[in-house]
């Protein structure tokens, strides 16, 4: 994997051959990944040599990126505009950091706002996030995607307070807790408790790549290893963590991937992609860093049944507490581990509607002990629409039925048939339901199911006695 840098001088030379930064001895190996445009850009840098800031950059550089945090940094929850050295305060603010960052991976900062301060309201120290049970901190984080990202902290948080209740000072002692990096190890150490070590993330990797004009694929290993060297000389050692947020403020708000406001940028007379495309119209500050190639989403599929029990002679009365849905709990590893949705079954590829419904109902059977065809009176049993949930990696299509089933003695008759050793599951009414922290794809299917019943199901609808028989496809 190779680097691209552009001399500074109007107007450019033609590039000159230039070793590799794996420093092999092909200096004209092209950059992997790289469009056309970028590779005619040139050929490769030493980043240890030529990339490297000098020390009057250096200086230069730390001046103009704190001077423009102080006056320009957006005003966010988890900052403070004051550092205090009482132990008490720096843990206080190692913990809201901590909490912040983690939120902030992959999630947008508006977003972010409204959750953090609810988490804070509830567990505003580790202590009180230590005693949290994973479902409350489920239900906390639901929404917010990336699931483990929520049992990391709750296991962190657990091992922190069993070792004595201080969150380490050193990035490298931060790194032995789980779900901790090296970014987020990073922006703790060095904005809770100023240590000098740097921060690294996309918006700082866009900054640095455009100030050395870097061409190299961001994904690449040896090219983040890279990044990391070049972002540590730039921290300041009595401002270390303002340095870091400084250079991920200007990535965020200046210095974006698609359209840069170059003329507000504090630094952009030391860019040397600005420079570069100035001087060729072929050349865009965009173009840096390289746009790596996207991983293709996987495809898969999904059969929800939402199975609701009534128990009320008709469907109108469910708003009385009177009906109640099934929820299961997903595995505790794996994709959003440990949360409730409703009984759903992964299919091999697109399915029609029968075998979706031989799918589900063998499902019930063996993980619930529900057998409809036996042993509930089925009211009503409708497909109700699909629709595709995108996940980073995957791309899920989702069948939804519902399913309402008239039990036979009550929903307590239903536990009593209840299989320690099967699925964990358990029966929410429609108020529970609805104020409980559920994923973004189960309160979809669930918004389904209320806008079908909206339409469906007549206020004199009542349902029918038990079927001693159903057809096939139920």
């Amino acid at each position: 994997m190779f680097l691209s840098l552009q001399s500074l001088s109007p107007p450019p030379p033609p590039p000159p051959p230039v070793p590799n930064m794996s420093k092999k001895k092909n200096p004209t190996m092209e950059v992997t990944g790289l469009s056309k445009k970028a590779r005619s850009l040139v050929e490769v840098e030493d980043i240890e040599d030529t990339l490297s800031f000098s020390k009057d950059e250096t200086l230069e550089l730390r001046v103009a990126l704190l001077d423009w945090y102080d006056i320009n940094h957006r005003d966010l929850p988890w900052r403070t505009t004051t550092f205090k050295e009482e132990e008490e305060e720096q843990q206080k603010r190692a913990y809201g950091v901590w909490v912040s960052e983690v939120m902030l991976q992959q999630t947008r900062v508006q977003t972010v706002i409204a959750y953090y301060n609810r988490w804070m309201q509830k567990w505003p120290t580790i202590h009180h996030l230590a005693h949290a049970s994973l479902e409350e901190v489920n239900e906390m984080w639901a929404g917010l995607g990336y699931y483990r990202r929520a049992r990391f902290l709750l296991e962190g948080a657990k091992k922190i307070v069993a070792e004595g209740g201080r969150i380490p000072r050193e990035a490298s002692m931060l790194r032995k807790i789980p779900g901790i990096g090296d970014y987020t190890s990073g922006a703790i150490a060095s904005i809770a408790f100023k240590e000098a070590v740097p921060v690294v993330d996309g918006n700082v990797i866009r900054v640095i790549a455009r100030l050395r004009a870097i061409s190299a694929n961001p994904k690449d290993s040896v090219t983040i290893k890279r990044f990391w060297k070049l972002a540590a000389q730039l921290v300041d050692p009595l401002r270390p963590g303002d340095l870091n947020q400084a250079l991920m403020e200007l990535g965020a708000t200046v210095c974006t991937p698609l359209n840069p406001s170059c003329s507000s940028c504090p630094v952009s007379e030391f860019c040397h992609a600005l420079s570069i495309a100035k001087h060729d119209s072929t050349v865009a500050v965009t173009d840096y860093p390289v746009k790596g190639v996207k991983v293709k989403q996987r495809c898969d599929f999904s059969a929800v049944c939402v199975v609701e029990l009534v128990v009320a002679k008709t469907l109108s009365e469910e708003n009385q507490s009177s009906s109640k849905f099934i929820l299961v709990k997903r595995p505790d590893e794996g994709l959003l581990a440990g949360l409730w949705e409703f009984p759903s079954v992964l299919l091999d590829g697109e399915t029609d509607a029968l075998t979706r419904r031989e799918a589900t109902t063998r499902f019930l059977k063996e993980n619930l002990k529900i057998d409809i065809r036996k042993t509930r009176s089925v009211v009503l049993r409708e497909d109700i629409g699909e629709f595709v949930h995108i996940f980073s990696h995957i791309r899920l299509k989702l069948y939804v039925e519902l399913l309402v089933l008239q039990l036979k003695g009550g929903v307590d008759d239903l536990f009593k048939s209840k299989d320690n050793k099967t699925t964990t599951w358990k029966c929410v009414d429609s108020n529970a339901l609805s104020s409980m922290g559920l994923t973004t794809s189960v309160r979809k299917v669930y918004n389904m199911v209320k806008k079908f019943k909206q339409k469906s199901v007549p206020s004199n609808h009542v349902p029918t006695k038990k079927r001693t028989r159903t057809s096939k496809g139920n």
